[in-house]
């Protein structure tokens, strides 16, 4: 018989699941679904920016007033707008609907972190271990069901859009001038460029839309509220509003958040390589640092490795095996990156949670937006060498972090009782990262 918690760690993983099978599916589509004037692209760069500014103050307040449940699933309904304003593509749908998507962006994930950790360090408590063991995971487990969304999300597109009956080859000239070349100066040349059949879309995003609805009602029908009681003693205590609203600006005051700002940014950008260009992990221990090290320094390697192949790889028609083996290999790197960079965040961070995930999707988004503002006027090649750069200075900063969290573990914390169907758990000196919402 699994845990409550446990449980609640598959309905949030499902739910998500569901939800990023629509946005994802979506997001990968918006350079040449959306691909007038740059319509799609510059709903992407919108959309981050939105998150931006959603990170400096939605998160903790949201978190705070509807706990954790009732904050993703407002910011599920956030998503969902978008597929809805992708029926009928225009400016005048794309960009507010992206606006409203950003907007409940930062809250859902800060929630869904801040909730992984709660239901983390009530287990451990219960099975009398280390919490940073149970909160590595559950984001393990969540990223292992999460990541999966874009291989179904592309599968509906790819299923439905193959009944198009206008698909026309790519000439080998065009081909050409793919990969490291493109500089977005022959994508019409040969017009090959061109919307499937209105008919099919719109049979796609209504299929996006019934996922992203379906994610809802998993989440608020079958998602604990664990931290009912917390939420409501908040709303009656007499907390300055300004001294939440500012909680993700005051944590900038600690020096192990600015260092990890240039991991954090590196997930965006390259996140935002994968969707926006190619198509057009668990934490161990603190007595096992250097496990943690060597897991790092492959993913990075693995990352520096696909980005030099790309530099100087040329794509051709008969090398269909070799374009499922990039993004392969940047999934596995991705999926290490995720997990391990939400996890620390928690671990580093134990009583600022929504403070300190807000700030993860800032600057995670920060170097998203960058990334696809610059989309449409360099070339690959050097779009290549800008994730480059990112990555080095990713390998010179994180590892001080891990050395000095290696040398001096954050302390353990005694926290009070969570509600979980009646029954109240207490806290113990193992539990770590778990705050009074």
């Amino acid at each position: 018989m699994i845990s409550h918690n446990f449980k609640n760690v598959l309905v949030v993983s499902i739910g998500f699941l569901s939800l990023f099978t629509a946005y994802g599916g979506l997001q990968s589509l918006q350079s040449s679904l959306n691909a007038a004037e740059g319509m799609g692209v510059a709903s992407l760069s919108v959309i981050y920016a939105s998150i931006i500014i959603s990170s400096m103050f939605l998160p903790p307040i949201m978190i705070k007033n509807l706990g954790c449940k009732w904050t993703i699933v407002v910011s599920m309904a956030c998503y969902v707008s978008y597929s809805l304003g992708n029926l009928y593509p225009g400016w005048y749908t794309l960009i507010p609907t992206s606006v409203i998507l950003g907007l409940g962006g930062s809250p859902l994930w800060s929630a869904k972190c801040t909730y992984l950790t709660i239901c983390g360090n009530v287990q451990a408590a219960k099975d009398n271990k280390k919490g940073s063991d149970m909160i590595n995971y559950y984001f393990g487990i969540f990223f292992f069901i999460f990541q999966s969304s874009a291989v179904w999300g592309n599968l509906m597109s790819s299923l439905i859009f193959g009944q198009d009956t206008a698909i026309v080859d790519i000439p080998q000239e065009q081909l050409e001038s793919c990969g490291a070349a493109d500089c977005g100066l022959n994508v019409t040349a040969y017009g090959n460029t061109t919307r499937p059949e209105q008919k099919l879309v719109w049979t796609l995003v209504g299929s996006y839309i019934g996922v992203g609805v379906l994610a809802i009602l998993i989440v608020a029908v079958f998602l604990d509220n664990i931290d009912r009681e917390q939420a409501s003693e908040f709303r009656g205590s007499q907390q300055p509003f300004c001294h939440t609203f500012l909680a993700t600006f005051r944590l900038l005051k600690d020096w192990r958040l600015v260092t990890l700002i240039p991991l954090t940014m590196y997930s965006g950008f390259e996140q935002s390589f994968l969707s926006g260009e190619y198509t057009k992990v668990r934490r161990a221990p603190k007595d096992e640092g250097f496990q943690v090290l060597v897991q790092f320094s492959l993913t990075a390697l693995t990352n520096l490795s696909c980005i030099i192949a790309l530099l100087y790889w040329r794509p051709h028609r008969d090398q269909l095996a070799v374009f499922f083996v990039f993004p392969a290999l940047w999934g596995l790197s991705d999926a290490i990156w995720q997990t391990q960079t939400n996890a620390l965040y928690g671990i580093l961070f134990p009583r600022e949670k929504e403070a300190a995930f807000a700030n993860y999707r800032m600057w995670e988004s920060l170097g998203a937006v960058i990334a696809f503002a610059y989309s449409t006027f360099l070339c690959l090649e050097y779009k290549l060498y800008i994730v480059l750069a990112v990555l080095v200075v990713t390998a010179i900063t994180y590892p001080i972090v891990e050395y000095h969290e290696h040398k001096h573990p954050t302390k353990p914390i005694e926290e009070g009782a969570y509600q979980n169907h009646k029954e109240v758990i207490k806290a113990n000196d193992d539990i770590i990262c778990q705050t009074h919402l």
